[in-house]
This record gives C-alpha cells, sequence and structure tokens, in this order.
C-alpha cells in the first residue's frame, strides 16, 4: 500500500512540474488533445499502460 501511495505522490510531483515550468505547453498541448477522436486516445492510453506495466515489471524483477 505504501508503493502505492508514493507512486500517486509522484505522478502529481511529474503532473505539478510539467505545469509549473511549461504552463503555456501544457495548454497547448491539452487543446490538441481536445481535437483528438476519442478511439485515439483511449490506444494512446491503452499504449501508455501497457509499457507502464513493462517498465513496473522491469524495474521489480
Amino acid at each position: 500500500m505504501q508503493d502505492l501511495l508514493s507512486a500517486l505522490c509522484l505522478v502529481a510531483v511529474i503532473e505539478g512540474l510539467f505545469l509549473f515550468i511549461a504552463p503555456l505547453a501544457w495548454k497547448r498541448m491539452a487543446a490538441q488533445l481536445l481535437e483528438q477522436p476519442s478511439s485515439a486516445l483511449r490506444g494512446m492510453g491503452a499504449v501508455a499502460v501497457v509499457i507502464g506495466l513493462g517498465c513496473l515489471w522491469w524495474a521489480r524483477h
């Protein structure tokens, strides 16, 4: 449970850094995401999940 909480805190730190360092770039990216079809976003999310799980497996073994 502590690992999960640590991971969620790191996600918040990374997201916050993006907003703090480059807010205009973040806004442009968000605007571009709104223009994408849902199926493309779903595909990108699936790829991110698979890559994340692969990296997590690699880091733990």
